[in-house]
């Protein structure tokens, strides 16, 4: 090869590995998103704002990875798990992200959101460590995986506000469901999507054994006489 077609080889290669380095993670994005909430309080209509109508999904991931840390904010799964479950009718209609004003307008401490946030990008860049964009292509980008993806936001959301409280992973399950499933059709990863559906239905399955559990011993302390 002459010393020319080389020069050009790489002259085509250039912009590519350039336009690679430069390409914003997701990390980064989420990063910037906590950087830039309001110093005292903040909202979900504000972040929904900062992100905009074409971010639904990025949102999804902002507001599941912020339940990958112990979070001691009153009320936040209800707030956040109702949010993702709009995020996914929104998406599966094809509709603008609209939310109830008690979930749209309820104020949440900004420090303790950000805190949590930076807690959790760990298991981000893990995740995208393990995503591969296009991988099952043919999975991830079919209409019906698209609509069962959205459909297990839903779920995922829905999980997220069940009322299961003091429970080890009660919120991380469902959250690392949502997870999955948002960086599976952000990166067209077939593998991940499949991961956030199992990772819904474990959840289904460890609440439905928390609440046989309880069921049983409530019946086995009645048959004793109810502590009497």
């Amino acid at each position: 090869m002459s010393g020319r077609s080389k020069k050009k080889d790489a002259a085509d290669r250039a912009p590519a590995g350039a336009a690679h380095t430069h390409a914003e993670s997701l990390g980064s994005k989420l990063r910037r998103l906590a950087a830039g909430l309001p110093p005292e309080s903040v909202t979900l209509l504000e972040v929904r704002d900062r992100v905009g109508q074409d971010g639904l999904l990025l949102l999804a991931v902002f507001l599941a990875l912020v339940f990958m840390v112990p979070v001691q904010i009153p009320g936040l799964s209800v707030v956040f798990g109702g949010a993702i479950v709009m995020i996914g009718v929104c998406r599966l209609r094809g509709r603008p992200l609209w939310l109830p004003e008690n979930i749209g307008r309820r104020a949440m401490p900004s420090g303790k959101v950000q805190s949590a946030l930076s807690k959790s990008l760990v298991w981000l860049h893990r995740l995208e460590y393990v995503s591969r964009p296009r991988r099952l292509d043919a999975v991830a980008s079919s209409a019906l995986s698209e609509a069962a993806g959205n459909c297990g936001l839903i779920a995922g959301g829905l999980l997220l506000m069940a009322p299961i409280i003091l429970v080890p992973f009660s919120n991380t399950m469902p959250a690392l469901g949502v997870l999955f499933l948002s960086i599976g059709m952000l990166q067209r990863d077939g593998l991940c999507m499949l991961y956030g559906h199992c990772g819904n239905l474990a959840t289904i399955v460890y609440f439905g054994s928390l609440v046989a559990g309880g069921h049983a011993a409530f019946d086995e302390w009645l048959l004793r006489g109810g502590g009497f």
